[in-house]
């Protein structure tokens, strides 16, 4: 039976190298898993005031279908969160998701049309350049300075073309946990307004940052076409849950999107009411959890990239934000960087995720590790990388 060419252009290597990883425990090896950057997977969950404001929930009877953008007291206090961080908006410019991944789909399915083309930092996380395609559009990569973190203006300028229609943030990155200054954004903004371009940012890892105060681009944005995309899984550590949101710039440029995407939303319903009140919770309650959370992740960092730099053939800059390496493979004795990947797994057991999955064009060459795990199970992984690459 026809399946449609979008759906075979979509791909996820972060869950699709897992397959791999099942054969090789299949065979009695055990394999560390640093391929999924799932807090809670690695024993940091929520606090129990938000898990017990989900059980309430449940108990009280909120049961039912909430309204399609989402619980209003929730899109309240999120609208505070991202004016805190520099927008000017309130809770009719939020609108409640399954998730950030639900929310992209939302975004660039309402301004792609067959053959437009996005703007990604190259390397970006997989989903932006698989639902590109999906919708019919051609997602083309930027150069990215990791060691400076900073975006290569010129490079994007002479990516700009009659199909272009919006330039894609992540900030902090995935899988590199750059993380773009003030001065970055201005640029981006600037530039985005003159080429007439709908700025899309994903901030979903705003506060995991650990060198530098981290600056959203809500700050920069003024009444430019500014999207944020952000939610609850990493900083709030509800992964399973599944909810974010999308927050729209007071711009008259949106008005279009803003009339139009809504539909989506109530086409598909609804977000989980119970999650929301936890949700609600995680911004109302203490926020105490999350510094000792960051600060932990620091030390994952900081031993990471150490190990990794001291390794032959080897090199990683210092992410400042998210929990991700993407070290560079120097000197790969191997075709490419998702044969390196395999043959890591094969013969020492550490499930990592190959650099092109997320940009062939930027992020060959390279593979992408997490640091969430314990550092004891870190370091014993690093051991068995340099053991591989020596």
């Amino acid at each position: 039976m026809k399946v449609s060419k979008k759906v075979t252009g979509v791909e996820y290597a972060i869950r699709d190298i897992v397959l791999a990883a099942k054969k090789v425990e299949q065979k009695g090896m055990k394999v560390d898993y640093l391929n999924i950057g799932d807090p809670v997977q690695f024993g940091f969950q929520p606090p129990d005031n938000v898990k017990q404001a989900l059980i309430d929930a449940v108990n009280k009877g909120e049961n039912y279908y909430s309204a399609s953008e989402g619980l209003l007291e929730l899109r309240e206090e999120i609208a505070k969160k991202e004016n805190a961080k520099g927008l000017s908006i309130s809770a009719e410019e939020i609108l409640v998701t399954n998730g950030v991944s639900e929310g992209l789909d939302m975004v660039i399915s309402s301004i792609i049309e067959e053959g437009d083309e996005v703007l990604l930092p190259g390397p970006s996380y997989p989903p932006y350049a698989s639902y590109v395609r999906l919708h019919g559009g051609v997602p083309v990569e930027f150069a990215v300075d990791l060691n400076n973190s900073t975006p290569d203006i010129d490079d994007i300028k002479s990516k700009i073309t009659s199909k272009t229609v919006a330039i894609c943030l992540i900030s902090p990155n995935n899988p590199t946990g750059v993380v773009f200054n003030e001065n970055s954004l201005k640029e981006l903004v600037e530039l985005a307004n003159q080429h007439n371009l709908y700025i899309i940012c994903d901030e979903i890892y705003d506060q995991i940052i650990f060198d530098e105060k981290f600056v959203g681009i809500g700050k920069v944005a003024g009444d430019s076409p500014v999207i944020v995309l952000n939610g609850f899984s990493k900083v709030h550590l509800m992964s399973g849950w599944r909810i974010g949101y999308i927050a729209f710039n007071q711009s008259p440029q949106l008005e279009a999107i803003r009339e139009h995407l809504p539909k989506l939303a109530r086409v598909r319903i609804a977000t989980s009411l119970p999650v929301q009140y936890a949700a609600l919770e995680s911004l109302r309650g203490p926020q105490d959890y999350i510094s000792h959370f960051v600060t932990e992740i620091k030390k994952h960092r900081d031993l990471v990239i150490k190990r990794l730099n001291e390794m032959p053939g080897i090199s990683c800059p210092n992410p400042n934000g998210a929990f991700y390496a993407f070290p560079k493979i120097e000197d790969n004795r191997f075709g490419t960087d998702k044969e390196f990947v395999t043959k890591l797994l094969e013969t020492k057991g550490v499930l990592t995720v190959h650099g092109s999955g997320f940009g062939k064009q930027y992020g060959s060459g390279h593979f992408r590790l997490v640091y969430l795990p314990s550092l004891e199970i870190l370091d014993s992984a690093m051991n068995k990388i340099e053991d591989f690459v020596s």
